[in-house]
């Protein structure tokens, strides 16, 4: 609990959340020419002269420099000031509440929750700098917390002070000191921070990650349907094997992407809260209010948060459902980095070539280069990301006992490991957009190698009975080079019925293909749901 302390004292941060993570409060907010904290004159060793650290050519990590463009849309929810903001907004939500609640001796009007909902609904740049002031240096005749989530409790006091003192004489709120002792009541930090992370991480993944990864599908789907019947070479182990079509290999990415999807989205929708203080147990709301269904309390807030409510926890929220959504994730990157292999090795074999961008240099030595580096880039970003995911997922189901802070800064890391995924999304969709099927060279290379029809050939061979199929196509093809005409010479040695001759002979590499182009159609039934199509077809 965090009632009836001194206001001008700091705050004792051992109930869960971490101080300052021992920043530089003079750096707190960045954005000033300071040279790496030293003064202007006396620059840090290699610090460039005239660069302040807010400009993307000084960030740290490549998320918010090379790729600030494309890790944008996560600020609104990978951010200090968003994580500032959802906390205001659990705070608020749970003050409601309890001023909902019979025992409790205060009551708030219409009109004054709508102005609380209003300092998270109207949450600025300026609230967030209060916030960090307020933590780092002191404000508002506050002390310095060092501590993230009480700073949130005094940001209430001073905008609740401030409705109150409201010159129009209609203030929403009349006594606002008589509201401090009932903000955070009976809370630990991580009842606020798991709630708040979740608010974050939930529309991360439904209204970036999720509408990018549709975008890589549908680039997909479209591949599939526009080439349904474009003869390829397919290669197992390397070598040539029974042929396919390309729009049919987009299709089996499509349907995995498909399926893949579908688990982000259940696992998104699983994430879950919990509210119930210093130990899980409600200890310290029941020793105030042993009548109140404190339980139900939590579940009403949490719902109303749009999370699935935890009952049983720890101090922390044990995180599974977090970790359910990060190996998710992870299916969704290992899908895309196969196919960014595979693209990659499709462009080297010029079986996709590249549309040339307006400016855009391949090597800096060989001018006539087309990079496929769109997948590279990708392949690389997603490693990142599944990487990071890994240990996420891991790292935030365990806690020493009842709580440790171990967990807190690597927390803070979601957001680099969903800029990462993000990166490689839009850099797979770059890629896609580039390729175009060089159907010549497809079938000038089926044309090259005829012995792919071996597998037809003595297939329909064992169908009439022939017991030595397999070694006759093995003894003609298998280490050796043939033509169409090795294979018709065999043919014509079989002792067949000529219609089954003519059959055999109007094989091609081309035409062997069976129903792949039927098969590209099948993404456009999957909606991502992970169900696939159950009309009919057995599955």
């Amino acid at each position: 609990m965090t009632e009836g302390g001194d206001p001008t004292k700091r705050d004792d941060p051992s109930d869960g959340e971490d101080p300052s993570d021992g920043e530089d409060p003079s750096n707190a907010g960045g954005g000033t020419e300071t040279y790496g904290g030293t003064d202007a004159e006396t620059p840090a060793d290699g610090w460039i002269r005239e660069l302040s650290r807010d400009d993307p050519l000084a960030a740290v990590s490549p998320l918010d420099g090379r790729y600030a463009g494309r890790t944008a849309p996560l600020s609104p929810y990978a951010s200090e000031a968003a994580l500032m903001r959802a906390r205001v907004r659990v705070e608020v939500e749970y003050l409601i509440e309890l001023g909902a609640l019979d025992a409790t001796p205060f009551d708030l009007e219409d009109a004054a929750v709508d102005a609380l909902r209003d300092l998270y609904e109207s949450f600025s740049a300026a609230d967030a700098r209060l916030i960090k002031r307020l933590e780092t240096e002191g404000a508002a005749g506050y002390a310095a917390t060092n501590h993230d989530v009480k700073a949130i409790e005094y940001f209430l006091r001073v905008r609740l002070t401030t409705l109150a003192d409201s010159a129009s004489g209609s203030s929403p709120v009349d006594d606002a000191e008589a509201l401090f002792p009932w903000i955070h009541f009976g809370l630990t930090s991580e009842d606020v921070n798991n709630l708040a992370q979740r608010l974050l991480v939930k529309p991360a993944v439904t209204e970036v990650l999720v509408p990018a990864i549709r975008e890589v599908r549908d680039a997909l789907v479209e591949l599939a349907h526009e080439h349904r019947e474009t003869p390829m070479l397919a290669r197992t182990h390397g070598q040539p094997a029974t042929p396919t079509t390309f729009g049919k290999e987009m299709a089996v990415y499509a349907a995995r992407l498909g399926r893949a999807l579908g688990r982000v989205q259940r696992a998104t929708d699983d994430l879950s809260g919990k509210l119930a203080g210093a130990s899980g147990t409600y200890a310290a709301h029941v020793a105030a209010y042993p009548e109140v269904d404190w339980q139900g309390v939590s579940r009403s807030v949490v719902w109303g948060l749009d999370l699935d409510h935890q009952p049983l926890a720890t101090q922390v929220n044990p995180c599974d459902d977090l970790a359910a959504l990060f190996d998710a994730l992870r299916g969704v990157n290992s899908v895309l980095l196969d196919l960014d292999v595979d693209a990659w090795l499709y462009v080297s074999d010029r079986y996709l070539g590249q549309r040339a961008v307006e400016g855009e240099t391949g090597s800096s030595t060989m001018p006539h280069k087309v990079n496929p580096i769109d997948f590279e880039n990708s392949e690389g970003n997603l490693s990142k990301a599944n990487s990071d995911l890994g240990f996420l997922g891991e790292y935030v189901t365990t806690s020493r006992l009842q709580r440790d802070l171990s967990d807190s800064t690597v927390k803070r890391n979601i957001g680099a490991a969903f800029g990462h995924c993000l990166i490689g999304y839009s850099k797979t969709a770059d890629g896609l957009s580039k390729v175009v099927p060089n159907e010549v060279v497809m079938r000038e290379e089926l044309d090259d190698t005829p012995e792919v029809i071996g597998e037809a050939v003595q297939t329909i061979l064992r169908r009439e009975g022939d017991t030595e199929a397999y070694e006759r196509v093995k003894t003609l093809s298998r280490g050796s080079r043939v033509t169409l005409e090795d294979f018709r010479a065999l043919f014509d040695e079989l002792d067949v019925d000529p219609a089954v001759r003519e059959e055999l002979r109007a094989l091609t590499p081309a035409g062997y293909v069976g129903i792949a182009a039927d098969l590209a159609d099948r993404p456009s039934v999957d909606d991502g749901s992970g169900l696939g199509d159950r009309s009919g077809d057995g599955e």
